[in-house]
Protein backbone atom coordinates (compact mmCIF):
# COMPACT_ATOMS: atom_id res chain seq x y z
CA UNK A 1 0.00 0.00 0.00
CA UNK A 2 1.15 3.74 -0.98
CA UNK A 3 1.03 6.74 0.86
CA UNK A 4 -1.37 9.40 -0.37
CA UNK A 5 1.36 12.45 -1.24
CA UNK A 6 -1.14 14.68 -0.89
CA UNK A 7 -1.79 13.48 2.66
CA UNK A 8 -0.68 15.93 5.45
CA UNK A 9 1.22 14.63 8.58
CA UNK A 10 0.02 14.82 11.77
CA UNK A 11 0.31 17.92 13.94
CA UNK A 12 2.91 17.57 16.13
CA UNK A 13 1.61 17.90 19.74
CA UNK A 14 1.96 21.44 21.06
CA UNK A 15 4.54 21.69 24.21
CA UNK A 16 3.33 22.85 27.48
CA UNK A 17 6.45 24.30 28.17
CA UNK A 18 7.90 27.80 27.69
CA UNK A 19 9.31 28.74 24.73
CA UNK A 20 13.39 29.49 25.06
CA UNK A 21 13.16 32.74 23.82
CA UNK A 22 10.29 34.88 24.77
CA UNK A 23 9.08 36.32 21.41
CA UNK A 24 6.45 38.76 22.85
CA UNK A 25 5.57 40.90 25.96
CA UNK A 26 1.98 41.24 27.33
CA UNK A 27 1.02 45.15 27.26
CA UNK A 28 0.09 46.53 30.81
CA UNK A 29 -3.23 47.26 31.85
CA UNK A 30 -2.90 51.18 31.88
CA UNK A 31 -1.08 51.04 28.11
CA UNK A 32 -3.55 51.87 26.34
CA UNK A 33 -3.17 55.42 24.58
CA UNK A 34 -5.91 57.89 26.07
CA UNK A 35 -4.68 60.55 23.96
CA UNK A 36 -2.61 61.48 21.18
CA UNK A 37 1.23 60.66 21.37
CA UNK A 38 2.44 63.92 21.63
CA UNK A 39 0.11 64.35 24.24
CA UNK A 40 2.17 62.07 27.12
CA UNK A 41 1.11 64.55 30.19
CA UNK A 42 -2.24 64.11 29.37
CA UNK A 43 -3.05 60.30 29.48
CA UNK A 44 -0.40 59.98 32.63
CA UNK A 45 -2.56 63.07 34.87
CA UNK A 46 -3.02 60.36 37.84
CA UNK A 47 0.69 59.19 37.93
CA UNK A 48 1.97 63.28 38.28
CA UNK A 49 -1.17 64.07 40.51
CA UNK A 50 0.29 61.65 43.02
CA UNK A 51 4.29 62.34 42.88
CA UNK A 52 3.08 66.33 42.64
CA UNK A 53 1.35 65.47 46.21
CA UNK A 54 4.30 63.41 47.48
CA UNK A 55 6.82 65.78 46.46
CA UNK A 56 4.93 68.59 48.35
CA UNK A 57 4.87 66.13 50.94
CA UNK A 58 8.54 66.15 51.14
CA UNK A 59 9.46 69.38 50.39
CA UNK A 60 6.73 69.99 53.48
CA UNK A 61 8.86 67.99 55.43
CA UNK A 62 12.42 69.39 54.31
CA UNK A 63 11.18 72.66 55.66
CA UNK A 64 10.56 71.59 58.67
CA UNK A 65 6.45 70.49 59.09
CA UNK A 66 6.94 66.76 59.34
CA UNK A 67 3.73 65.87 60.41
CA UNK A 68 1.73 67.61 57.63
CA UNK A 69 4.44 66.32 55.35
CA UNK A 70 3.65 62.87 55.83
CA UNK A 71 0.28 63.56 56.08
CA UNK A 72 0.11 64.95 52.69
CA UNK A 73 1.95 61.66 51.48
CA UNK A 74 0.06 59.63 53.47
CA UNK A 75 -3.36 61.22 51.50
CA UNK A 76 -1.50 61.03 48.30
CA UNK A 77 -1.07 57.52 48.12
CA UNK A 78 -4.91 56.55 49.79
CA UNK A 79 -5.66 58.83 46.41
CA UNK A 80 -4.16 56.77 44.30
CA UNK A 81 -5.71 53.77 45.95
CA UNK A 82 -8.97 55.90 44.94
CA UNK A 83 -7.85 56.37 41.82
CA UNK A 84 -6.92 52.99 40.75
CA UNK A 85 -10.02 51.81 41.94
CA UNK A 86 -12.19 54.20 40.12
CA UNK A 87 -10.78 55.30 36.21
CA UNK A 88 -10.49 52.80 34.05
CA UNK A 89 -7.41 53.72 32.34
CA UNK A 90 -4.89 55.26 34.92
CA UNK A 91 -1.51 55.44 32.81
CA UNK A 92 1.68 53.83 34.68
CA UNK A 93 -0.14 54.40 38.28
CA UNK A 94 -1.20 50.64 36.92
CA UNK A 95 2.15 48.61 37.78
CA UNK A 96 0.17 45.28 39.12
CA UNK A 97 -3.19 44.35 39.18
CA UNK A 98 -5.84 46.30 39.75
CA UNK A 99 -6.41 44.53 43.18
CA UNK A 100 -2.37 44.59 44.62
CA UNK A 101 -2.16 48.23 43.58
CA UNK A 102 -4.94 48.93 45.73
CA UNK A 103 -4.27 47.43 48.34
CA UNK A 104 -0.67 48.44 48.14
CA UNK A 105 -1.50 51.91 47.98
CA UNK A 106 -4.09 51.82 50.69
CA UNK A 107 -2.12 50.24 53.08
CA UNK A 108 0.85 51.99 52.63
CA UNK A 109 -0.91 55.17 52.31
CA UNK A 110 -2.69 54.52 55.96
CA UNK A 111 0.24 53.36 57.57
CA UNK A 112 1.69 56.57 56.75
CA UNK A 113 -0.93 58.98 57.80
CA UNK A 114 -1.49 57.05 61.41
CA UNK A 115 2.25 57.26 61.79
CA UNK A 116 1.95 61.16 60.87
CA UNK A 117 -1.33 61.39 63.49
CA UNK A 118 0.71 60.12 66.10
CA UNK A 119 4.24 61.70 65.46
CA UNK A 120 5.14 63.28 69.15
CA UNK A 121 6.29 66.60 68.19
CA UNK A 122 4.96 68.29 70.36
CA UNK A 123 2.13 66.67 71.24
CA UNK A 124 0.10 64.04 68.69
CA UNK A 125 -2.89 64.70 67.06
CA UNK A 126 -3.97 61.28 67.94
CA UNK A 127 -3.25 58.82 70.82
CA UNK A 128 -3.23 55.00 70.20
CA UNK A 129 -1.82 53.20 73.13
CA UNK A 130 -0.59 50.60 71.32
CA UNK A 131 1.51 52.06 68.51
CA UNK A 132 2.82 54.30 71.68
CA UNK A 133 3.72 50.90 73.49
CA UNK A 134 5.30 49.50 70.25
CA UNK A 135 7.75 52.51 69.54
CA UNK A 136 9.02 52.53 73.18
CA UNK A 137 9.48 48.68 72.65
CA UNK A 138 11.73 49.00 69.86
CA UNK A 139 13.64 52.03 70.73
CA UNK A 140 14.37 50.80 74.28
Amino acid sequence: MQADPDAQEPAAPRSRRFPPVTQDTARPEGAGRAAPGDALAARQWPMLSVLTATAVGLLLTAVGHPRVGCLVIGVALIAAAVLRRVLPSVGMLAVRSRFTDMVTYGVLGVAITLLALVIATPKPWLDIPFLEDAVHFTVR
